[in-house]
């Protein structure tokens, strides 16, 4: 009997081992969406126009998912082009073969579809998607990616009452086609039509109860111009920027910039009443605006003239206001306070890259370049080339870290790093129009903004203990901004400018992360559905 009682206990002791393993290996939640890409008849700006609408709808449906989750987008390209969408701030390993942009995945054909699988592995945040070929962004096929904590991970705030994500944005009333045309004749864009909030210009309203806080998640989906935000009477808390908690500072307005997004606090404690909220364009003569209302639940009273006023012109303002962003180093992020484990300012960067932007003409046409080359797509993606080995795609010496002399060129750049390098990016801008930059795969601490050219003096005065990390940096005119970035990411990954009528002709480069291991803790497989094209058609997985 003794025996069979010791037999029993030992057999339940496996089961209960055996109940843990289970309860580790248990795969993350998932998420399943079927997203249709069709042609629609928008009018944002009064004028009937074709649009680019995701399920019937401009702006695209809003992406929700928790930290962890993995989220399965069935998209079908049914628009008479080849389509890709980005999604700016997803990373983790299984990323690469999802990134969305032409140097890592071959488009989606018209009447096929491709299935994206992400994972939204330890983030949080405030994030979008967008079409990246062509100028389809022009059109709509935009939204709003809104990454949740888990329960169990304390926010460095009260729980908000609700959240609305907006998307803000320059808007043409002349579609993607028309606007590409323009651009490939080698002309510049004319000034844009208007700024538009969620796909409007004007009208919307978001409500709440008296007394209670909501979170506002901003992105400037735009093609060319910065935004300042503003709510009429009322102040906003920054709370979170692309996926890191800051130093929840208040700010009367906000200035977003090209492809940034950022989340706000803000309290309903004034009297019941319609409110104005502004949209306007940053560094424009004249200045372009968007209205839409924050209405009290028991308003019976009509927002009232004038609006709040924003800074317009004023490139000082704006850059103090970028320097006055901190990192919560106290707060949890996706996981409980990761950042007590990094110390970035005591890191000694293993390579530095020095970036300048400017317009060039190339054969009699308006280009963008970066260090004198300007960018040009090959047929095959980058990603497939480096993985099948195909010869002729890219050469890693073909990037130059300082400008080139003499005319600016046409190329393929493609910058390669080791796996877990530490990188300072110089972003020196000499033209007198501000820059946006977007750095897929990977975020960084921006640790310093500067006039004039960037020199090693200016290390003196970076932030090496609190800088807030992003994905995308505006360079201010005539001036620097200097960041370092931890590239433990392996794959392709795009450096571009965020202001997408210079990224179309050739303001970008790619970044080859590597090592020689082949292992699925560093890089998942090539995905079994991977569209294939170029040199790389009809190669075996």
């Amino acid at each position: 009997m003794r025996g069979a009682t010791m037999m029993l206990q030992l057999l339940v002791g496996v089961l209960a081992c055996l109940g843990a393993v289970m309860v580790v290996e248990a795969e993350d939640p998932y998420r399943y969406f079927t997203w249709v890409v069709t042609y629609g008849t928008i009018a944002p700006l009064g004028k009937p126009q074709q649009g680019i609408l995701i399920n019937g709808q401009f702006p695209g449906p809003r992406l929700d998912c928790v930290t962890n989750d993995n989220v399965i987008i069935n998209v079908i390209n049914k628009i008479d082009q080849p389509f890709l969408l980005t999604w700016n701030g997803i990373k983790n390993r299984k990323t690469i073969w999802q990134d969305g942009v032409s140097g890592t995945n071959c488009p989606i054909p018209p009447g096929r579809n491709f299935t994206y699988h992400l994972q939204v592995k330890d983030q949080i945040g405030t994030f979008m998607y967008f079409p990246s070929l062509q100028m389809h962004k022009a059109s709509g096929g935009f939204g709003g990616i809104n990454m949740y904590t888990r329960p169990k991970i304390p926010l460095p705030f009260a729980e908000p009452s609700g959240d609305f994500h907006l998307l803000l944005g320059d808007w043409y009333k002349a579609g993607h086609k028309a606007l590409q045309r323009t651009l490939d004749t080698g002309k510049k864009l004319a000034f844009p039509d208007g700024i538009l909030i969620n796909g409007k210009q004007k009208g919307l309203k978001f409500r709440g109860d008296p007394g209670k806080t909501y979170m506002l998640r901003l992105s400037n989906v735009g093609l060319s111009l910065s935004i300042n935000f503003r709510i009429q009477g009322h102040k906003m808390r920054l709370v979170e920027m692309e996926g890191s908690h800051t130093v929840q500072e208040s700010y009367d307005s906000l200035d977003i910039h090209v492809g940034q997004s950022l989340a706000v606090l803000v309290t309903f404690n004034k009297k019941a009443k319609d409110y104005f909220i502004v949209a306007s364009s940053r560094f424009t003569v004249p200045v372009l605006t968007s209205t839409a209302y924050l209405k009290y639940t028991n308003s019976k009273i009509k927002a009232s003239m004038p609006l709040p006023i924003g800074p317009t012109t004023h490139v000082h303002w704006s850059l103090k206001q970028a320097r006055s962003f901190r990192w919560n180093l106290t707060a949890s992020a996706a996981r409980p306070n990761p950042q007590g484990a990094y110390h970035y300012g005591s890191v000694k960067p293993t390579r530095i890259l020095k970036i300048s932007n400017s317009e060039v003409k190339i054969r009699g046409k308006t280009r963008y370049a970066i260090n004198g080359m300007s960018f040009v797509n090959p047929d095959t993606p980058l990603k497939l080339a480096d993985y099948f080995n195909i010869p002729g795609v890219f050469d890693l010496k073909t990037f130059k870290n300082k400008t080139a002399g003499g005319p600016a060129k046409l190329g393929t750049p493609v910058v390669g790093l080791w796996l877990h390098d530490f990188v300072e990016i110089i972003f020196n801008n000499v033209e007198d129009t501000i820059q946006s930059w977007h750095l897929s795969g990977t975020d960084g601490w921006v640790v310093g903004y500067g006039p004039n050219k960037w020199a090693a003096s200016q290390r003196r005065y970076y932030n090496l203990v609190d800088a807030a990390t992003r994905y995308t940096v505006q360079v201010f005119p005539k001036s620097w901004t200097a960041m370092v970035v931890p590239f433990d990411n392996k794959g392709m990954w795009n450096l571009r400018s965020a202001i997408w009528p210079r990224r179309y002709l050739g303001q970008e480069l790619y970044i080859r992360v590597w090592n020689e291991e082949q292992s699925l803790f560093t890089e998942n497989a090539i995905p079994s559905n991977v569209l294939l094209c170029g040199k790389a058609r009809g190669k075996r997985i």
